[in-house]
């Protein structure tokens, strides 16, 4: 029997192994994150525009939830190792931010006036900005091969 030794043969014979993180499914992860990234800078250009004085903290905390947001769309969407690890960053620090928020908020209500994209543990987007990290780092988890290729 003839066996190759080229690694990609292998990897293409392997029908257990993963689609890419950016594909299938991945879109689907890419495309919710997308339309975050949107409604959270949109959120965030209208509260600091409009009434930025009345609740500054509140607002910029939104604008922050944005970036976060469009950081792991972008490194959602590519490929390669760089990616992986901005993923990674970016979907940790929406789950930090989330539950940092969550928590505050029901500590003292009073110091965000207003809600963020987080506030409540993300009640106003029917509790998505909660449950979307920890299926964005399952989902990277489970690829964590990618990286290495």
């Amino acid at each position: 029997m003839n066996r190759s030794t080229n690694p990609d043969d292998a990897e293409s014979a392997d029908s257990s192994a993963p689609a890419a993180r950016n594909a299938g499914p991945g879109r689907l992860l890419v495309a919710v994150y997308a339309i975050f990234a949107l409604a959270a800078s949109a959120r965030a250009a209208f509260q600091i525009l409009t009434k930025f004085e009345h609740a500054p903290v509140a607002y910029l905390l939104s604008a922050f939830a944005a970036v976060v947001y469009i950081v792991a769309t972008v490194g959602l969407a590519r490929s390669g190792a760089t990616a992986y690890r901005i993923s990674v960053a970016a979907v940790g620090v929406e789950m930090v931010g989330v539950l940092a928020v969550g928590i505050f908020g029901l500590i003292d209500p009073a110091a965000l006036p207003d809600d963020t994209v987080w506030s409540g543990f993300g009640s106003g987007y029917g509790y998505v900005p909660l449950i979307l990290p920890i299926v964005g780092l399952w989902w990277l988890y489970r690829h964590r091969a990618d990286a290495r290729r």
